[in-house]
């Protein structure tokens, strides 16, 4: 079981400063994470860890800050970066967005020895190609092996979809090799996420690797990573040896998809799907190196901060468009009761009168609702017994 977070901040700060407790032959991957807004970067962090440490919402730019998650399973140590949804300065002015989070996501980019591309499979505006900014950061860091990830694909209906957005955002060619795609859909599937896609790499078919994810039994080769492979996934260095040419800006420009991809997962991060294939897959990419955290923490957040991200997802679920942005939050109390739970007081101070209204809803109904789910996923964070209360005011 993943640890929980401390929920007194001095007691967190110690964890975070705490000597790593090293095994023998401690081995490290860090992972960043990027996409487009609302791709499902933060749901799959959080299944990835285990414990709802990052906020989530259907609402763009939730995530507002770097923050990163730690899985420590036995000698191995993968450090999550999730970051702000790739985006550019026209669409962070509209938002309101901060600079950070603009630089955040190339920041983790500089950190990673392994990235995450995550499309949503779901828009059907988006999904054949990757954005510009994806596109953009793949291109400056060629030598980071990437692995791209499709989310969502329980929502997709037709599921033969996912062979022409494969083809589009690999631009036909994975872990160096070209694709030649077939279809096998099985009708009885039990997982909506078992897309049942069979990719072959066009090269003569040598016998499986027990290493690679897709290698562990048929089955799961077509559900998991969904790549029949034809080599071995765990030379990921293959690639990188001779690494991908360097790109101009003007090379982007026709460019749908990104060639250098190692590997391919489809799952749905929301219901857990396919998520331990892909987690079992960065375990074995690991590097020999020494953890960077004790085996204790889970995530580098103050406990304020995952409080705060909670309460703001739950107000931006809630709310019409233009009104969550402008609420500032303030912790009134933060202290333990008299049975060791956590008693927190907050305060959500609105712009506006009508705001004040909107927030607290009918009878009360909104501000109840957002209190009763934010103290859910606190005492699923802290595994502790936690009593929220929330009150609304005009700043």
């Amino acid at each position: 079981h993943p640890p929980p977070v401390a929920t007194d901040k001095e007691e967190q700060k110690r964890l975070l400063e705490n000597r790593p407790d090293q095994p023998q032959n401690p081995k490290v991957l860090r992972i960043a994470i990027i996409g487009a807004p609302n791709a499902g970067k933060s749901t799959l962090s959080n299944q990835l860890l285990g414990r709802k440490v990052f906020p989530v919402s259907r609402k763009v730019h939730t995530t507002r800050c770097k923050a990163w998650g730690v899985i420590t399973h036995e000698d191995t140590q993968l450090i999550i970066l999730d970051t702000p949804g790739l985006t550019n300065p026209l669409k962070a002015k509209r938002h309101n967005l901060d600079e950070a989070m603009l630089t955040d996501p190339w920041d983790s980019m500089k950190r990673a020895d392994l990235v995450l591309v995550l499309v949503d499979v779901s828009d059907h505006w988006t999904r054949n190609c990757l954005s510009k900014e994806v596109l953009k950061c793949l291109s400056q860091f060629p030598h980071i092996p990437s692995v791209l990830v499709l989310n969502k694909v329980d929502i997709l209906k037709k599921k033969f979809l996912l062979l022409e957005i494969v083809a589009d955002l690999t631009e036909g060619i994975v872990n160096g090799k070209k694709l030649e795609v077939k279809s096998a859909f099985k009708q009885d599937s039990s997982s909506s996420a078992k897309s049942a896609l069979q990719i072959t790499l066009a090269s003569p078919p040598e016998s499986k690797v027990p290493g690679s994810p897709c290698g562990q039994e048929k089955s799961q080769a077509q559900e998991g990573s969904a790549l029949d492979r034809s080599s071995d996934v765990g030379s990921a260095g293959t690639g990188e040896a001779q690494g991908p040419k360097q790109y101009r800006p003007e090379d982007l420009k026709d460019m749908k998809g990104w060639p250098h991809f190692q590997e391919i997962f489809m799952l749905a991060a929301l219901r857990g799907e396919e998520v331990d294939t892909l987690k079992r897959y960065l375990l074995m990419q690991a590097k020999p190196g020494p953890w960077e955290f004790h085996s204790d923490v889970l995530t580098n957040q103050s406990p304020q901060e995952i409080c705060d991200n909670i309460i703001r997802e739950k107000v931006l679920e809630y709310l019409p468009l233009e009104v969550p942005y402008g609420v500032t939050q303030v912790t009134d109390i933060w202290e333990e009761g008299e049975c060791g739970e956590l008693l927190i007081a907050q305060s959500l101070l609105v712009p506006r009168e009508s705001h004040k209204r909107m927030l607290i809803g009918r009878g009360g109904k909104v501000i109840s609702r957002i209190a009763r789910e934010a103290g859910q996923d606190l005492m699923n964070a802290f595994l502790c017994d936690v009593r929220l209360k929330l009150k609304v005011e005009v700043k």
